[in-house]
C-alpha cells in the first residue's frame, strides 16, 4: 500500500453555551471577529480506540489508483479523542478539528463540496488508508472526487478541514451555514457549544485576488 505523504432547549442550557463559545466569537458572521484560539486540551477522558488500525488494515475500499498530484496535502492519521468544551472530535495528525457537511450524502458515500466550498473547506484527502487511533476501522473509507483525488470518510461522510480555523484544535467552522458540523470518531455530527445564530464562512481565497471579488459563496 502506498506510504502516505501528509494531512443541544432548557434555560440552563444557555450558560453551558455561552462557557464554550470562544471568547469575541459572533455568531452572525464568524469572519468578523479576529479568530480567537480555542486550544485543544489533553482529552479529559480517553477515547479507547475500537480498532487501531495500522497502515496495512486497510478501510475496505477500492486499492489506491494514480497517486495523486505531488503538491495536494494529504491526512495520513484520523485521531478521535476528547477536548474540553466541545467533547468528541476527529483530528488529523497536527491536531486540527475536522468537519462534516450536511449538503454531502452518507449513503451512498459523496461529496457536494467543490470548487469555492473545498478552498473554505479542504478535503481531507489520502493515498492510502490512514492511521488511526481511536476511531474503528470499519467506519473508515474513501471517496473519488470530481478531480479524481481520494476522500477520506468517516461513517460515510467526506471529512473536510476549514480555513477560518488558524490553528490545531480550533473549532471556528461549528454551526457554520448550518450545515457544518464538527465530526465525531464515529462519523455523527457533534453538536456540543453550537454557536449563537448562524455563522458564515470565510470567504474563498480566490474571491481575494485582483479582480475576482466574488461573494456568491454562502455554505
Amino acid at each position: 500500500m502506498a506510504q502516505l505523504k501528509r494531512t443541544v432547549i432548557v434555560a440552563s442550557a444557555m450558560v453551558a453555551l455561552t462557557a464554550c463559545a470562544p471568547a469575541g466569537y459572533n455568531g452572525a458572521n464568524s469572519g468578523a471577529a479576529e479568530p480567537v484560539a480555542v486550544a485543544a486540551a489533553e482529552p479529559t477522558a480517553a477515547v479507547e480506540p475500537e480498532a487501531s488500525a495500522s497502515p496495512d488494515a486497510a478501510a475496505t475500499t477500492a486499492a489506491p489508483d494514480a497517486a495523486p498530484p505531488a503538491d495536494v496535502e494529504l491526512t495520513d492519521q484520523l485521531v478521535g479523542k476528547k477536548v474540553a468544551r466541545m467533547g468528541k472530535v476527529v483530528t488529523d495528525e497536527e491536531g486540527w478539528v475536522l468537519y462534516r457537511f450536511d449538503k454531502d450524502s452518507d449513503d451512498p458515500p459523496a461529496s457536494n463540496c467543490v470548487d469555492k466550498c473545498a478552498e473554505v473547506w479542504p478535503p481531507a484527502l489520502t493515498d492510502g488508508s490512514p492511521q488511526l487511533s481511536g476511531v474503528s476501522d470499519d467506519k473508515v473509507g474513501t471517496i473519488t472526487r470530481q478531480d479524481g483525488t481520494r476522500q477520506i470518510t468517516l461513517g460515510g461522510w467526506p471529512l473536510y478541514r476549514y480555513i477560518g480555523d488558524k490553528k490545531p484544535g480550533q473549532w471556528k467552522g461549528q454551526g457554520v451555514g448550518g450545515t457544518w458540523f464538527v465530526a465525531q470518531p464515529d462519523g455523527k455530527k457533534n453538536l456540543e457549544c453550537l454557536p449563537t445564530g448562524t455563522p458564515k464562512a470565510v470567504a474563498p481565497p480566490s474571491s481575494s485576488d485582483a479582480g475576482a471579488a466574488d461573494s456568491s459563496y454562502s455554505y
